[in-house]
Order: structure tokens, then C-alpha cells, then sequence
């Protein structure tokens, strides 16, 4: 069996030429679109997403700015100017990009983005009423495994489905999105005991972990559908998902690392600022 590539390119490119329209539209009133992008760290993964993301909204119209506080910020330090930047009229979207400093938690820093602006979801706020049922904007690389899903014709009501990675940022909102969608949702983390005896009940397996091919063939089911959200940097300046590549002798459908959830992750981002 080879598996089925569910990429995301031609999706992400649907989402970015209807961003760039309502862009031109902005612009042409006089009011670009804005999203501004904080950083505070080192890391070199981070980094690629956040280039790739102000490369994205330059290609679609919208003014990005990357605000770097770097790797010595305080807790402090970036609450002030997530906060300067939710209240400054210029800005439409505000993203704290992860990692963060040592001792800063996501969860100390992220209450300071006016929800309306949180085009991430990383404000408390936004997960909860994501939980509610009630309008939010759910993390983007989230919203896209559900996008992708649906772009491909992969039907979530009723199935199985087992996330691998339990964070704010994707495990927990992804939950909640495909318990929407009618889904049996287990999560798995560090703690979960004998990870494959799990994983291979899944119908659709989700691996958002950040540990370079964590699933291997032993922890799917043949047939499953697959979604890796991995994106490891390798020592050659590329990119390894969560998911070994032999799983794709087993499982059904698989999305690439590059190529798969990442464009449609970026493409959202930008269609929550438009938004």
C-alpha cells in the first residue's frame, strides 16, 4: 500500500488568491491590512515560519512587520507590546510566535492580545470560547488540519480520531474543532502509556508533537488517515515531519512535510487577518 499525499498547496493557494483580493480591496480604500508578528526567540524553526509567513502576506498584499524582543525578553517585556500593538488602530492581527524565553509561558504573555485581534487563537479567551462553541479564531495550523481534511474529502463524523500532542497551540483547540466536526476524540501526551496500542485505533491520526519521526509503521493501523503537523529542522537546513516516511506503506493518506499542513496553516493565518 502507498499511501494517498494529502497536500495542501492547491487549498493554500485558493485561501491566498481570495485574501489577496479582499487585500487590494483594503488597500484601495486607503487602509492596508496589517499583521504584526512578535517574536522572542533563537530558535531556528520559528524563524522559517515566521519568514515564510511575512513572504506570504507581502504575495497577498497585507503589511506584515516582525517585532523581535528576543531571546532575553521578559514576561514583562512582552505582555507591554502585545498589548501596545492589540490597542493600536493601525494593526489588524497580532501573532505571538512560540517558543518562548525560559520562564515565560504562553499562557503568562498571551492574555494581553485583545481577542479581537487574535488572528492565532492564543488568548485564553479565544481558546475558551473555541470550547463554548462560540465565534473565535482557532489556531491556524489547528483550523488547517480540519481544512485539509475537508479539502481532501475525508469525512471526520464519526471517526476515530487520536491526537498526538496535548499543546494550547494545536492539540487541545484541534479537539475541539473536530469534536464539532462529530468526531471520537482521544488526545495523547508524554504521560499516555503504550502510545501505539493507542494510535492504531485511529481513523485519523494527527501527530503535533515536534519530535522528528515519532510514528513509525508500528503505531498505525493499515488504512488510516494520517496528519502530520511536524516540522523539524534537519541538519541539511530542511524539514522532517512527526511521522516517519514508511508509514506511507501503511496508512491510507498521508499529508507531506513540506507541503501539507504548512501552506494552509499560513494561507488561514492571513485569512484571519482579512477577517
Amino acid at each position: 500500500m502507498t499511501a494517498r499525499e494529502l497536500a495542501g498547496k492547491e487549498l493554500a493557494a485558493r485561501i491566498r488568491a481570495d485574501v489577496a483580493q479582499r487585500a487590494a480591496a483594503r488597500r484601495a480604500e486607503g487602509r492596508p491590512a496589517r499583521l504584526v508578528i512578535v517574536t522572542a526567540t533563537d530558535d531556528e524553526a520559528s524563524a522559517w515560519y515566521v519568514r515564510s509567513i511575512a513572504s506570504a502576506a507581502a504575495k497577498t498584499g497585507i503589511d506584515c512587520d516582525v517585532d523581535d524582543l528576543g531571546p532575553a525578553a521578559t514576561a514583562a517585556g512582552i505582555a507591554d507590546r502585545l498589548m501596545a500593538l492589540s490597542g493600536d488602530a493601525s494593526v489588524d492581527g497580532v501573532m505571538l510566535q512560540t517558543p518562548l524565553p525560559p520562564g515565560v509561558a504562553l499562557a503568562d504573555v498571551s492574555g494581553a492580545i485583545d481577542p479581537a485581534k487574535d488572528v492565532d487563537g492564543a488568548n485564553p479567551l479565544s481558546l475558551g470560547r473555541l470550547a463554548a462553541g462560540l465565534p473565535a479564531y482557532a489556531p491556524a495550523t489547528a483550523a488547517a488540519v480540519v481544512a485539509l481534511l475537508d479539502e481532501h474529502d475525508l469525512e471526520a463524523a464519526g471517526a476515530r480520531a487520536v491526537i498526538v500532542g496535548r499543546s494550547a497551540v494545536v492539540g487541545k483547540p484541534l479537539a475541539h474543532l473536530l469534536l464539532d466536526r462529530d468526531a471520537t476524540v482521544t488526545v495523547c501526551h508524554s504521560r499516555t502509556r503504550d502510545l501505539a496500542a493507542v494510535t492504531s485505533t485511529a481513523d485519523v491520526l494527527v501527530a503535533a508533537v515536534g519530535r522528528t519521526h515519532l510514528i513509525t509503521p508500528a503505531h498505525v493501523r493499515p488504512g488510516v488517515v494520517v496528519v502530520d503537523v511536524g516540522t523539524n529542522p534537519t541538519p541539511d537546513g530542511g524539514l522532517a515531519g512527526d511521522v516517519d516516511p514508511a508509514v506511507a506503506g501503511v496508512a491510507g493518506a498521508l499529508t507531506p512535510v513540506p507541503g501539507g499542513v504548512g501552506p494552509v496553516t499560513t494561507a488561514l493565518l492571513l485569512q484571519h487577518v482579512l477577517d
